[in-house]
C-alpha cells in the first residue's frame, strides 16, 4: 500500500484519487439564473442531502483545476440566491454528461442538451421536466473553502419544494428505487447505474459540442432516438462531410442492399443499434446518408 502526504501531489493528481476512491457520488443538476434571467444547467457530483428537518442539500461547484476560474453556478447563485436540484436517471444521462459542457455565459444548457425548461413554484431557475424528482431550493449560505484551482464552494440549499414524478412512487407514496434508476459519478469517464454498476461516457469535448438543438430537425423530433441518443450525437464538433457519407453508404450497401431508399424511421434504428455500441462517427453518417 502506497501512503501519500496531499501537499506533496499536484491538484490534478489529488483530485483523480479523491474522485476515483470516494465514488459512486450522487449528482446534483443544478439549474440556475444570473441577474439578468438567463437560465444555466450544470451537473455536480460534490453533492448530498445533510439534513431533513430543515431539509437541507449541499453541492460544491469547485474552482476549476487547470486556471482557477470559477463556474457559472457558483456566480449565479451568488447573484440569485436559488437553485432547483434536479436528480439524474439512466434516461437523461447522456444529456446531463453534454450540458457538463463549459458552454460560453450566454448559452442555454437547456437547448444543448435538448432538454425542457419547467417553470418552478417558489424559486426563479426552471426544473428539467425529464427528471423525476426534482427540488425547488433557497440558498441559505455559500461557503468557500479557498482560492486556489481545486478549492470547493459549499452551496447550502434549503429545499423549499420537491416534484415527485408519479412514474417513480409506490402506491404508498413512498419512491420505488428500481423505478427511479439513478446514476450516480465516479472517477475518469466512469458512471455507476443504481441497479446495473459501472459503466462509460465519454467526456465532453473542450471543442464543444454542437448540441442538441443544432441536430437535423428529422433527427431531433426522432420517434425513435432516445435523449440519450441525441446527447451522444450532439457531442461532436463537426458532422460527416458529404464525401465520407457517401463511402459508408456504398460501404454498407452490401449488408443493407436496401439502405438508400430505407425510411427516416430504418434509418433511424440503424443508428440507434450504432450508438449502442458507442459508434457515434457510423451513426450520423448513417443519419445524413
Amino acid at each position: 500500500m502506497i501512503s501519500l502526504n496531499p501537499k506533496d501531489l499536484s491538484t490534478g493528481r489529488l483530485h483523480g484519487y479523491l474522485l476515483s476512491a470516494v465514488a459512486p457520488r450522487p449528482i446534483a443538476f443544478a439549474s440556475t439564473i444570473d441577474a439578468n434571467g438567463n437560465p444555466n444547467l450544470s451537473p455536480f457530483s460534490f453533492f448530498n442531502v445533510f439534513s431533513a428537518r430543515p431539509p437541507i442539500m449541499i453541492f460544491s461547484p469547485a474552482r476549476r483545476v487547470r486556471d482557477n476560474t470559477t463556474k457559472h453556478t457558483l456566480q449565479n447563485v451568488e447573484a440569485v440566491k436559488e437553485v432547483v436540484i434536479n436528480v439524474v436517471n439512466h434516461d437523461i444521462v447522456h444529456q446531463m454528461s453534454l450540458s457538463s459542457t463549459e458552454y460560453p455565459e450566454e448559452v442555454n444548457e437547456f437547448e444543448k442538451a435538448g432538454l425542457t425548461m419547467l417553470p418552478s413554484e417558489e424559486v426563479k431557475p426552471f426544473r428539467v421536466a425529464e427528471s423525476p424528482v426534482q427540488f425547488e431550493c433557497k440558498v441559505n449560505d455559500i461557503i468557500k473553502l479557498g482560492t486556489e484551482g481545486g478549492a470547493g464552494n459549499l452551496v447550502i440549499c434549503e429545499v423549499v419544494r420537491l416534484h415527485i414524478s408519479d412514474e417513480v412512487m409506490n402506491t404508498d407514496e413512498t419512491i420505488n428505487q428500481e423505478a427511479l434508476d439513478l446514476v450516480a459519478r465516479a472517477g475518469g469517464s466512469y458512471y455507476s447505474r443504481a441497479r446495473k454498476g459501472f459503466f462509460e461516457i465519454p467526456k465532453p469535448l473542450r471543442t464543444m459540442g454542437i448540441g442538441v438543438d443544432a441536430l437535423p430537425d428529422h433527427v431531433k423530433n426522432s420517434m425513435i432516438l432516445t435523449g440519450n441518443n441525441l446527447g451522444m450525437l450532439a457531442n461532436v464538433d463537426t458532422l460527416p462531410s458529404k464525401e465520407e457519407v457517401d463511402q459508408f453508404v456504398k460501404d454498407i450497401s452490401k449488408r443493407y442492399p436496401e439502405i438508400k431508399t430505407a425510411s427516416h424511421r430504418k434509418k433511424h434504428k440503424l443508428a440507434q443499434n450504432y450508438l449502442s455500441y458507442g459508434d457515434v462517427e457510423s451513426a450520423w453518417k448513417l443519419l445524413l446518408s
